[in-house]
């Protein structure tokens, strides 16, 4: 929880200097992690953490993953810049309800009343308390998705009269594909553990096996696309290396024609470590309990986030008011966890961490 909290209070941060290149911060994200998690994964083998069994399981569903997730941030930057603000982080929500759908299908799981309806009530919770979360004229909000917090634009804070008026019918539908998408990976990755068990005879399969090639393949198919998605943020291709080069000067706050990159590259690298963490943890807990769960905690994360980020902080001084929405949809959500963990027959399967 702490570090889904800081994972999104310094994502803001980090785009105060990067904020006309975030485009440059989302393929570190998708390319670096590679190298950071393949570096990790040679030392735990080397040390003996990884073994020969688990570097031969077949990497199919690794592929997989990659592919998901891949689809995931193209359809999701697709519709994310036809889209109004609003309407994004409500049509993110059915993340959650995807991964119930995929972990009945895939997995076999079968879910109680209170659970799904505990589900239910998170979703709508985070809804409330993110669409008219304040009277600023500047966002707090992010998805809870740490993907999808990345490849959407940060202009949540915008209105348009009627929300979805005039987006047509595509657009809505390929948010909602992207969560779907999304959602799939998660609950690949869940049976990727689940399955090891069995081929590992007992032993848990480590995840920076699942990590590694899942990231590996995600960063091959988001190379493939990346003519689209620069094109997508504004960027033609054509231009994208000189954009990229500019952006490393700002990351790393270097270079004479370089402005405005004040905080660089101390928030940008704080983001970074704090986002492998994040996300090493977040796997963690997908090991040891369900995607599910592990969605449910970093829903948990968006409101205490988005209050931390209404006060004045460090590079972001002016802070914001938040409207009793806000309070409301949070106490949606906490109701919703809570309906989610109540006390389960013996007999019944659970997943409660």
């Amino acid at each position: 929880m702490v570090l889904a909290i800081a994972n999104r209070v310094l994502y803001k941060l980090a785009l105060v200097p990067m904020k006309e290149y975030p485009f440059m911060l989302a393929q570190i994200n998708t390319f670096g992690y590679v190298a950071i998690y393949f570096a990790i994964l040679y030392v735990r083998y080397e040390a003996g953490i990884v073994t020969d069994e688990m570097m031969a399981l077949p990497k199919v569903r690794f592929m997989v993953i990659g592919i998901l997730e891949a689809l995931g941030v193209v359809s999701g930057m697709s519709a994310g810049a036809m889209l109004p603000g609003p309407a994004i982080p409500i049509l993110s929500q059915t993340f959650l309800l995807w991964q119930l759908a995929f972990s009945t299908l895939i997995l076999g799981r079968r879910y109680s009343f209170n659970r799904i309806a505990g589900c239910f009530l998170v979703a709508a919770g985070v809804i409330v308390a993110v669409v008219r979360y304040s009277n600023a004229p500047h966002t707090v909000v992010e998805s809870f998705d740490a993907l999808q917090s990345y490849v959407f634009p940060d202009n949540s804070g915008s209105d348009s009269g009627q929300m979805l008026s005039g987006t047509g019918f595509v657009w809505p539908t390929l948010m909602i594909a992207s969560s779907a998408f999304l959602a799939g990976a998660s609950v690949v990755k869940e049976s990727v553990f689940i399955d090891a068990t069995t081929s590992l005879k007992g032993k848990l399969l480590d995840i920076f096996v699942v990590n590694s090639f899942g990231s590996g393949f995600q960063a091959l198919f988001v190379f493939l696309f990346l003519p689209l998605l620069s094109n997508l943020k504004g960027i033609p291709f054509s231009e994208l290396p000189m954009y990229l080069k500019d952006g490393a000067g700002c990351f790393f706050n270097i270079g004479t024609n370089i402005s405005g990159c004040n905080g660089a590259p101390l928030l940008p690298l704080l983001y970074i470590f704090t986002n492998i963490a994040f996300n090493i943890s977040l796997l963690n807990l997908v090991k040891i309990s369900s995607a599910v769960v592990s969605s449910l905690a970093a829903m948990l994360a968006v409101p205490v986030s988005i209050y931390i980020l209404a006060l004045p902080l460090p590079y972001l001084p002016e802070g914001v008011s938040l409207s009793p929405f806000f309070i409301f949809g949070s106490l949606i959500l906490v109701m919703g966890l809570v309906l989610y963990n109540l006390p389960q027959p013996f007999k019944q399967k659970n997943d409660i961490v």
